[in-house]
């Protein structure tokens, strides 16, 4: 299956049924009374985290999604059917932005969360009755589902992230210490996807580890391949940095990826980290001992340091007894800052309760007037319908806003425009 790790997608929530009008029509009941029931709410669009996906490539088929509306209220108030949500599984780790806004990080398996809610459903004429009202004529319509542009993004969720040059030796690596069977090859950019793999660490543990795409210069700003992977090392707890001894300018080498994921994340690059000088095997002894000392002059006491061989196994064992003591050291230092967090967001933050504001806007053709609970009613209004906009009406002159409409000039026989309809004062 092909590796894909961004994609786009269309969401609408299902709208929400209409409320009824409806009379009751009863032998021997003379002028019956309203019986409209209400309509169904919408079907909400939700994700959930699943591990059995490993994926976007769904989403390259399904660019649009969309749930159930809800039923049309009927007579002698009955309830119109709720729209079924729809559930959508992605894999662990996805991240889902609307805009430039990021609505969730799905990072546990069956962790969930609605994405787009379904409209609720309009009150049917039944709910209207009262003292002064006994025979109410109209019925709210179903509210819209909300519909979004969505952008998924991938990140894996592994223990360590390998980087390093292409040809490095991350895909060798992963192979000998894993489950993992990258593809394998002499040539730079051999691995065109994240690979990971878990490697099983004798009477200690198990390390989940990302390969990715070998970086280059200039990755940062889009050179290369490894700039569209690097989201996948964003949630490792420890960086190996494999560094490739044969090369001609060890520190180079590593510099070189340093400032790169520098440049892409400033909190990436102080990511605990280890450095592995590879292919040993390839060597002379007294060669990687000069690169190891040439590194570390660089490096200093900021990371250890190992040499080791794929080929022959040399120096993996300790290097991965290494990597698990410090992934552990990590994340109990990040479960610390956790709890921390926890306890700051449990004291009281005294708030003033939200104010229902509104505005009035004077146009040369009539008055525009907005505002959370304005739209809302009117978004409930059937504007065909003159008992609905009366009721419209007396909701506004409550809230003050017909006084301001008023106060700005506005005659009986004007235009108060909301954003769903219009109706004269």
């Amino acid at each position: 299956m092909k590796f894909i790790d961004v994609a786009e997608v269309k969401v609408a929530a299902g709208d929400g049924g209409d409320g009824r009008v409806s009379f009751r029509h009863e032998k021997f009941v003379d002028r019956g009374g309203p019986d409209g029931g209400d309509g169904g709410k919408g079907g909400d669009i939700v994700f959930y985290a699943s591990r059995s996906r490993n994926t976007l490539m769904d989403f390259r088929y399904h660019k649009e999604l969309a749930a159930a509306h809800g039923g049309n209220g009927g007579k002698t108030r009955k309830h119109g059917r709720n729209g079924a949500d729809l559930r959508v599984a992605v894999p662990v780790g996805t991240v889902v932005y609307s805009g430039g806004d990021e609505l969730v990080d799905l990072k546990m398996d069956g962790q969930e969360a609605i994405i787009a809610a379904g409209g609720r459903g309009g009150f049917g004429n039944a709910h209207f009755t009262s003292s002064t009202r006994q025979a109410p004529k109209f019925a709210e319509p179903g509210g819209e589902g909300e519909v979004k542009v969505l952008r998924l993004e991938l990140k894996l969720i592994a223990d360590v992230g390998l980087v390093g040059l292409p040809n490095a030796g991350k895909s060798t690596f992963l192979s000998v210490v894993s489950n993992a069977r990258p593809e394998i090859a002499d040539y730079p950019f051999t691995t065109l996807t994240p690979n990971l793999g878990v490697a099983e660490v004798p009477d200690a543990g198990s390390l989940l580890i990302a390969d990715i795409p070998g970086l280059i210069e200039g990755a940062a700003e889009g050179r290369g391949l490894g700039d569209e992977f690097l989201r996948h090392v964003e949630r490792t707890a420890v960086l190996l940095h494999l560094v490739d001894v044969t090369s001609d300018d060890i520190v180079r080498d590593y510099q070189i990826i340093e400032n790169e994921v520098k440049a892409y994340s400033v909190d990436l690059a102080s990511r605990a980290k280890i450095i592995a000088l590879t292919k040993l095997d390839a060597s002379l002894p007294e060669i990687a001992e000069e690169a190891q000392q040439q590194l570390r002059e660089v490096v200093g006491d900021a990371a250890p340091i190992f040499v080791v061989s794929s080929q022959s196994h040399h120096g993996i064992k300790e290097l991965l007894y290494a990597t698990l003591k410090l992934v552990k050291a990590e994340r109990e230092k990040a479960a610390s800052q956790t709890a921390l967090d926890d306890e700051e967001q449990l004291i009281p933050i005294l708030q003033l309760p939200d104010q229902d504001t509104w505005t009035v806007e004077k146009t040369t053709e009539s008055y525009q007037v907005s505002g959370a609970k304005v739209d809302d009613f009117a978004r409930r209004t059937d504007f065909s319908n003159s008992e609905s906009v009366a009721r419209l009406r007396d909701v506004l002159r409550r809230m003050g806003v017909l006084h301001e409409v008023v106060r700005l000039g506005a005659e009986p026989g004007d235009t108060i425009e909301t954003q769903k309809g219009s109706f004269v004062l």
